[in-house]
């Protein structure tokens, strides 16, 4: 029986037409929209990021905000309170809670002496947001300690404290730079480095890292505002006036010795409450616990994980030694007396000045004011530090040095009479200017730290060695507590000097082009497998193509290795890079 022609063809003329209706449907579903603008969605996406960003370095500062404040308030006040005899016998009568303070004090001086030698190892084992939260939740830990004050509360959570302070520091700084390299790549996200994920032309991220240091430092010094507030809505309504707490007290300022000798050793007319010190506690408490929730929720990472994995690849051995042989750069030997200065100059302020000045003549009820307008001036004139978009880099720490200079020949010169209320606006004068000087350094410090030190895989060791240094400080100015205000005085006017000076040489070298020595950081070496790798590794490459594929990739991790040690000689197969007056003789 033979098929009809015609049939067929409309049979096939049917078939087609159904293959064509669901080719437009397919279509219709999975094609490009035509409204769609893939540039717009894509201008979009990376603004979404940048916000993204600003959110982060936002969330940063206030948590270190809460956390410092809630730590420098809950001190103050206990030291205050510890300090009356009437409150140590009444409440704790056979505790010796003064040993136990210079125990706590002695445990967060002395332990960040150590820092250097587990903080790197922290920071690219938990990574810089995780190390972040840890440390937080470290202070949120010494709050709680605070509860139930006995010698196996108080000590231990101090020293915790001391082993938190450099790695929580450290880390923030490390997060606030990067956060800077990151806004850049995403407001720069068309170029062709950033596409192939390269490093950015030196000095590229150089304005966002300005911008970040100085919101982070105008949000962070308000800390001391905010740590005077259990002070100032609570212990106050507890003070005696003046004229009883400074009654012994005959010397100030310059003459004085130790820390404010004569002082009365009853300060509080009434005992508080148990209630009201819980409940002052507890809300200091619920501050430190939100700077936790801030950190672990409104804070992103500050890196991918392929970035993680390779930060931790080279090895724990290589993240132990590699703060000490960066030390080896000049610039970092030369930033030295600035770190020192940072650890004298903040302790300072907050002992020395408010207690042989402040408390000497106005009395410790206007302790929490002159605090509040030191930290009040320091976060508005952190904002002075964006100059350094205009001027050169060297303008902010030369001017607070020049400013902390003239205070410090000033309170060299000086002996307030005690109990001389009319004295108040010179020394709240000077509290304006000492907060103008610490912004200044503090934030200029961390600005060139970002400029100098552009790449990543370094800015945690760098970061390290500025507080490491900076807690060294401040142990020795817990050490010197007992010495004359004058050698006091003279010691931190000397090492001011030694800090801009050296400083000063250190840009001078780096005008005449003197080559630096950066340690070599080893290449991670690990096996790409899993979903990340999935570009570079094919699994169903045979065995002789497998051979063949790592030989190539060998052989451009080589040219890639060669271009490097063109582009940055200082990290040469080869080790450090000489300074170049030791080549020349070489050769």
């Amino acid at each position: 029986m033979e098929e009809d022609p015609s049939c067929c063809q409309d049979a096939a003329k049917l078939a087609a037409g159904e293959g064509l209706g669901a080719e437009v449907q397919l279509d219709d579903v999975v094609g490009t929209h035509p409204e769609y603008n893939e540039e717009e969605e894509e201008q979009k996406y990376f603004r979404r990021k940048r916000l993204g960003v600003v959110k982060n370095v936002l969330a940063a500062s206030l948590a270190a905000t809460l956390t410092y404040g809630v730590y420098l308030g809950l001190l103050q006040m206990q030291l205050i309170l510890h300090y009356d005899e009437t409150y140590r016998e009444v409440k704790y009568s056979n505790m010796e809670l003064e040993d136990i303070d210079r125990k706590v004090l002695m445990g967060i001086n002395v332990t960040p002496v150590a820092a250097l030698l587990y903080t790197p190892v922290l920071i690219r084992f938990f990574g810089t947001k995780w190390t972040m939260f840890l440390a937080v939740g470290i202070y949120a830990l010494f709050v709680s300690s605070n509860y139930w004050e006995r010698y196996f509360t108080l000590v231990p959570s101090a020293v915790a404290i001391g082993v938190a302070i450099v790695p929580l520091w450290a880390s923030v700084g490390h997060y606030i730079t990067r956060m800077a390299q990151k806004y850049y790549e995403y407001a720069n996200y068309k170029e062709e480095h950033v596409q192939e994920q390269r490093q950015a032309p030196r000095g590229a991220c150089s304005t966002y890292v300005v911008v970040f240091q100085t919101i982070f430092y105008a949000c962070f010094h308000l800390s001391f505002v905010c740590a005077q507030m259990p002070m100032l809505f609570f212990l106050n309504n507890y003070l005696y006036q003046l004229n009883h707490t400074l009654y012994g007290v005959k010397h100030c300022g310059t003459l004085s010795h130790g820390t404010l000798p004569g002082f009365n050793k009853t300060v509080l007319h009434s005992l508080p409450r148990s209630v009201n010190l819980i409940i002052v506690e507890s809300v200091l408490m619920a501050a430190a616990f939100l700077a936790m929730l801030v950190v672990l929720l409104l804070c992103g990472s500050a890196y991918r994980p392929t970035e993680e994995i390779d930060l931790r690849s080279i090895g724990w051995g290589n993240i132990f030694q590699l703060p000490f042989k960066h030390m080896r750069d000049y610039r970092l030997r030369h930033l030295l007396p600035f770190f020192i200065y940072s650890g004298f100059e903040v302790l300072f302020v907050c002992t020395g000045f408010s207690l042989n000045y402040g408390v000497c003549a106005l009395g410790l009820e206007k302790l929490a004011y002159l605090l509040m307008a030191y930290g009040f001036s320091a976060s508005a004139c952190s904002s002075l530090a964006l100059c350094t978009l205009r001027l050169r880099r060297q303008c902010p720490l030369l001017a607070g040095a020049f400013v902390h200079a003239a205070i410090l020949v000033t309170l060299f010169c000086w002996a307030p009479e005690p109990r001389r209320v009319v004295q108040a606006p010179l020394l709240y004068s000077i509290a304006v200017l000492w907060g103008m000087g610490s912004a200044l350094n503090k934030t200029g410090i961390s600005i060139l730290l970002g400029m100098l030190y552009e790449d990543k895989e370094r800015q945690d060791f760098v970061f390290t060695i500025y507080h490491w240094w900076q807690a060294l400080a401040i142990f020795t100015v817990y050490l010197w507590s007992g010495l004359p205000m004058k050698a006091k005085l003279s010691i931190m006017l000397l090492a001011l000097g030694l800090a801009a000076g050296s400083y000063l040489w250190m840009e001078r070298k780096l005008a005449q082009r003197v080559a630096y020595r950066l340690p070599r950081i080893p290449r991670p070496r690990h096996k790409m497998k899993g979903y990340r790798y999935l570009e570079d590794d094919d699994s169903d490459e045979t065995a002789s193509e497998d051979e063949g594929a790592s030989r190539r990739r060998d052989g451009d991790d080589e040219e890639e290795e060669e271009k490097d040690d063109h582009r940055h000689p200082a990290e040469a197969d080869g080790g450090d890079e000489l300074p170049k007056d030791e080549r020349e003789r070489m050769g």
